[in-house]
């Protein structure tokens, strides 16, 4: 097993450091596609689909595919004495203004693609005809943070048939063991890279893990694993045992959403846009952001996010990953005015940004 350290079909880079991400000087419209200069590689064609649930062999970390150093001892040591991980009763006093509009899914057919957002990074995406969960997390608390701030957006017996989940990684709020055990264990479920044997140990039967830039199919619908500049861990001793990333989902027809699960601003996402061109819709987190210090490698805050949404060439964004649990020290209500002042700083058409609120639906037909 050969791991992916870069786009295949593009020389690897030589082995050194791992380097932070960088960040975007300014926020603008998007370029036009630079000409094929000579000499540079083409655009590789898309993997043939792996096998669903394929026994696959896997390296023991993943600590190679790390865009920044995980903090040290000095950063360990900032973060205990500052320990500004909350928003101050000023910043908190907004909740109740935090959207939340239930309603009933949209009815769809197999050629309409419907997004609703139940809160944080889960959503009911209904596509090509399947019914497809993202980082479903419908438990009112999760481990280390306070209960959520809003009602999950779907009540769970309001949910159609699940035909398939997608998990970016294992972290407590995009894995939710309560959630999943929900399922039936028969639901296919396409995951990360050495992830597989959790979902085993659970009796998951149709457990597909992929690495970056691989694909499977599931009735028509294309599922590809992308990179993310994150990291993973769940206890004390796997850290980065399993990786991590976004799912691009490509619908008979050729219509796509990207779903970036959990990450910070960086070269990736030019790189998913060369690769998946025509993303219709970039589901992306704007939340969790500050201080910019501990997180800017990992989560994007709402300008990086909207710069994300243009080097990946996305007709449409939809915010996520805010309004729903209280992860860091920004105003709760912050991240929807920031996004909503860099689109419009961007010259963006005002309908392409789809700032649900939890519990609300948008249709592409």
């Amino acid at each position: 097993m050969t791991q992916q350290t870069h786009e295949p079909g593009t020389p690897p880079t030589a082995p050194g450091p791992a380097t932070a991400p960088t960040t975007p000087t300014a926020v603008g419209p998007a370029p036009a596609p630079a000409p094929a200069t000579l000499g540079a590689p083409p655009v590789p064609p898309l993997a043939e689909p792996r096998p669903l649930a394929e026994p696959r062999v896997w390296p023991r970390t993943f600590h190679d595919r790390l865009t920044a150093p995980l903090p040290g001892l000095k950063a360990l040591a900032r973060f205990a004495r500052e320990g500004a991980v909350r928003p101050g009763p000023e910043g908190l006093a907004d909740i109740p203004r935090l959207p939340y509009e239930p309603a009933p899914l949209p009815r769809v057919d197999a050629g309409t693609l419907a997004v609703t957002w139940a809160g944080h990074a889960s959503w009911i995406v209904q596509a090509g005809g399947l019914t497809v969960l993202t980082d479903p997390v419908w438990s009112r608390r999760i481990l280390g943070t306070p209960a959520r701030v809003t009602p999950v957006g779907v009540p769970w017996d309001d949910l159609p048939r699940v035909d398939a989940v997608v998990i970016s990684h294992n972290h407590y709020d995009h894995l939710d063991a309560p959630t999943l055990r929900r399922l039936p264990r028969d639901t296919p479920v396409f995951v990360p890279a050495g992830l597989g044997r959790w979902f085993r140990r659970r009796e998951f039967t149709c457990v597909t893990e992929l690495d970056w830039w691989e694909g499977a199919e599931l009735a028509g619908v294309r599922f590809d694993f992308v990179p993310a500049h994150h990291w993973s861990k769940r206890t004390l001793t796997d850290t980065c045992h399993s990786l991590w990333g976004g799912w691009v989902l490509t619908v008979p027809g050729g219509r796509r959403v990207y779903f970036a699960g959990d990450t910070g601003y960086g070269h990736w996402f030019s790189r998913i846009g060369r690769r998946y061109p025509g993303i219709d819709l970039a589901l992306m987190p704007i939340g969790a952001y500050d201080p910019r210090w501990w997180l800017s490698d990992v989560h994007c805050d709402p300008e990086e996010a909207v710069q994300a949404t243009l080097d990946l060439g996305a007709r449409r964004m939809a915010p996520m990953h805010w309004a729903t649990f209280v992860l860091s020290a920004e105003p709760v209500l912050e991240p929807l005015t920031r996004v909503r002042t860099a689109w419009e700083k961007a010259g963006l058409d005002r309908a392409d940004l789809w700032d649900l609120p939890v519990g609300a639906s948008r249709t592409l037909d």
